[in-house]
């Protein structure tokens, strides 16, 4: 599994990104938060964390 990341429902706050204990998450030039899956852990961590519910794991 890996974190998957809503496009449209990302609001590019970058809670997420300081949540993930992998560094696994960045901000596009749009400030969309995008998932590096070959470094995500699958913990959900930043599933917890984000605000607009953006953010799932398949």
């Amino acid at each position: 599994m890996v974190a998957i990341i809503v496009v449209n429902e990302c609001v590019g706050c970058g809670t997420c990104i300081n949540e993930c204990p992998a560094e696994a998450i960045v901000l596009n030039g749009e400030n969309i938060a995008i998932v590096h899956a070959e470094d995500c852990l699958d913990c959900g961590a930043c599933i917890d964390v984000c605000p607009t519910d953006a953010i799932s794991l398949e």
